[in-house]
């Protein structure tokens, strides 16, 4: 059996699977856990434990066809002040809950474009959330920046704001592939962005790139490689396409015949990788890239490398605070999600109470698989005697499913009394063997593919 057939039957290109950027994920929240819980874990929360904070602006000037996020269109910036308008006022609630002291030690601005603010905009959100958690003398910052969507006084005002990382969404720069997508983005316009950031001082920059995508092939992809490159990203994020209409509408606009085969997936993703190695990239968990002296890289030789709802990080922080529509907190109790849409979000705040909708309250048992899958997920190793020192003696809840794990993947893996380990020939199976140790996944859940 050649190392294709072997790793197709054991459900590399058929299996659907979590990303496991949360354990358990979304799909297991449920409207039993909402604001009470988050009143609950935000008071309770240890004001001398530094937390983090992801803040989430929905809106879009342009819905990309191939995107899954929780975003909407707008050709006018009305309603986008008047989120900033309730974002402010959720910030209110959190002051009076916050414990007194509470300092930010991470905030990433996600969309949707945050690049849509004009930079007054971006200022008085920045300043808003520093009044109420006061940024650690080693704070960092991150934005995601659309180039398209973006100019220089946007990103003096992101400097001035204490921006220490962007995020550079590029998906391919083939036109075709752009065209196939609904996201036109030129070159130049993104290497104009880029200078741009290096001399406003931004000092990390990182490239969102995606595999999968329709009219995708070897040679398209190459020549997108040698254009991000060319951009000497300090980071680069390797996303396969998730095809799920069913989750994303407009990604009905996509024609499902021009997506590349499971199979040439793979091979594009085992072709990226290999240029990013080669270019001195480290690899960082199953699909982010680091040079050796980027945060992330020294977090993965450190083994502090943690994997939350922007994927891989070298975020300490245990808590993270979500502000805005569909945002999710991590608490120490569990998660709670604020209200999905855009108009029951801020129906929620403007009557004086959270936004918390749903959620999940972690038990033991949850903490415990969360630990482990993170673990499998960020090292391709899980150490039993780590999680003992933690959850003492119950870690022996999943010595059954490491058994079953070796017997089903064989030397792929390697099973000990002290754990597992993902041999280099299995990692591209991570998701799948990770899903072993899930206790909520549903049969036939529709998850994005595992390749």
């Amino acid at each position: 059996m050649t190392r294709i057939d072997r790793l197709r039957t054991l459900g590399l290109f058929s299996a659907r699977v979590p990303r496991y950027t949360s354990y358990p994920t979304a799909p297991v929240f449920t409207d039993t856990v909402g604001a009470t819980q988050q009143a609950q874990g935000l008071a309770a929360l240890d004001p001398d434990v530094p937390v983090s904070v992801y803040l989430h602006i929905p809106f879009c000037e342009r819905l990309c066809w191939f995107c899954a996020c929780r975003t909407q269109g707008t050709r006018s910036l009305a309603p986008v002040d008047r989120y900033i308008d309730t974002l402010e006022a959720e910030l209110t609630l959190l002051r009076d809950l916050l414990p007194a002291g509470l300092r930010m030690g991470r905030m990433h601005w996600g969309g949707g474009t945050p690049t849509i603010l004009r930079p007054a905009l971006i200022r008085r959100l920045a300043h808003a959330v520093q009044a109420v958690l006061p940024p650690t003398p080693e704070a960092e910052f991150s934005v995601e920046i659309d180039p398209t969507l973006v100019d220089a006084d946007k990103i003096a005002a992101l400097a001035q704001a204490g921006m220490t990382r962007a995020s550079i969404g590029v998906q391919d720069f083939d036109p075709q592939v752009q065209a196939a997508i609904g996201r036109s983005q030129p070159f130049d316009i993104t290497r104009d962005c880029v200078t741009e950031l290096r001399a406003a001082g931004i000092a990390s920059l990182n490239a969102d790139l995606v595999y999968g995508l329709p009219h995708q092939d070897s040679a398209r992809l190459e020549r997108t490689l040698d254009q991000v490159l060319s951009l000497a990203p300090d980071r680069v994020a390797l996303f396969g396409y998730a095809h799920v209409p069913w989750m994303a509408r407009r990604q009905a606009l996509i024609d499902a015949e021009t997506l590349p085969g499971e199979e040439t997936r793979h091979q594009l993703a085992q072709q990226a990788a290999r240029r990013f190695r080669h270019a001195g990239l480290q690899p960082i968990g199953i699909d982010h890239f680091a040079r050796p002296s980027d945060g992330l890289a020294r977090a993965a030789q450190a083994g502090r490398v943690r994997r939350n709802f922007q994927g891989y990080t070298d975020d300490s922080c245990p808590t993270l605070l979500g502000l805005g529509a569909s945002s999710i907190s991590r608490l120490p109790g569990g998660y709670v999600q604020n209200a999905s849409a855009t108009p029951a979000y801020a129906q929620r705040i403007a009557a004086g109470q959270l936004a918390g909708a749903r959620g999940h309250l972690m038990s033991g048992e949850d903490a415990l698989r969360a630990r482990a899958i993170e673990m499998l997920m960020c090292d391709f190793h899980l150490d039993l005697a780590a999680l003992r020192r933690v959850f003492g003696p119950s870690s022996a809840r999943l010595l059954p499913d490491i058994a079953q794990i070796a017997a089903e993947f064989g030397d792929l893996v390697r099973a000990t009394p002290e754990g597992l380990r993902i041999a280099p020939g299995g990692r591209v199976l991570t998701r799948i063997i990770a899903s072993r140790l899930d206790r909520h996944i549903a049969a036939g859940g529709r998850f994005s593919q595992a390749s």
